[in-house]
């Protein structure tokens, strides 16, 4: 997650202690409408520091001239991966009254990304200096109640260019087996299984009540409240969805908000091994 503010030492500090842990680093963009450092900015520092970054990339601030332009300036700086987002309404975050965009939505992004790698260019023609080599990821959110609305969307962020899936936290290995199975699969999707790590049964409980499409089931709320440290129990929770999802989905992709520190810790819980330098 980049600052709240105009010093990137702290989160460049977590990057590098995850460094040969994970294979790359994912950089949120204006996450719950909150506003932090551009992730562009902090994705070149990554690259900066060794490290390959995936660039969140939002629709909900930027109109289709901006997007163009950060999708260039991205591929310009050496970022590579791009996962496309509709983007958090700004009702949610802590600036209600600041005004959306919306001149394009995933789809349409994902759209635009794959026009600049063929080189075309928005208006007409080739872009004059050639064509851009960007990698393009979709969001999908294994909960949602419709599978075939989600196969539906799903097909048309396939058809737009989507090269990968990397979901919402999912707390069942059963509801990411039937996901895998009915819907990403036969789209040939490869997934990056959201883990998030819970902190408390409180905390658990904030995200089902604030978080949309939030499923935390009772049992593991239980769980962590009968805990004697609960702190440690949603690290051995988050392990235990690191082994299950592994055995279903290509690769896992973890969410320990403003606890980052800790993900070297549920990895080795999970007995995930240190990547080659």
């Amino acid at each position: 997650m980049p600052p709240r503010g105009a010093n990137p030492s702290h989160s460049l500090d977590i990057a590098k202690k995850l460094a040969h842990r994970v294979h790359a680093i994912n950089v949120t963009d204006g996450s719950r409408a909150v506003m932090r450092m551009s992730s562009i900015s902090v994705c070149k520092l990554l690259l900066e520091a060794g490290i390959e970054p995936v660039l969140q990339l939002a629709c909900r601030d930027r109109n289709r001239i901006g997007l163009q332009a950060d999708l260039l300036g991205a591929h310009a700086l050496g970022i590579r991966n791009v996962l496309c987002l509709t983007g958090d309404p700004v009702r949610v975050g802590d600036q209600p009254n600041a005004r959306p965009v919306h001149d394009y939505e995933s789809v349409q992004l994902l759209k635009q990304l794959s026009a600049l790698n063929r080189g075309e260019d928005p208006v007409s023609g080739q872009l004059p200096d050639g064509a851009t080599d960007l990698f393009a990821g979709a969001a999908a959110d294994p909960n949602c109640l419709s599978f075939k609305s989600l196969r539906k969307r799903l097909e048309r962020k396939k058809e737009a260019g989507a090269r990968f899936l990397q979901t919402q936290m999912v707390m069942d290995p059963a509801v990411l087996e039937n996901f895998c199975k009915e819907v990403a699969n036969p789209l040939d999707f490869p997934v990056l299984a959201g883990v998030f790590l819970l902190k408390s049964a409180k905390n658990a409980l904030f995200i089902n009540r604030v978080v949309p499409g939030a499923c935390i089931p009772e049992h593991l709320i239980n769980r962590l409240d009968s805990a004697k440290d609960p702190a440690q129990e949603g690290v051995a929770i988050a392990a235990e969805q690191v082994q299950a999802f592994l055995g279903l989905a290509q690769g896992v992709h973890m969410m320990a908000i403003k606890a980052e520190q800790r993900i070297p810790e549920i990895l080795e819980h999970a007995e995930i091994n240190l990547l080659q330098p």
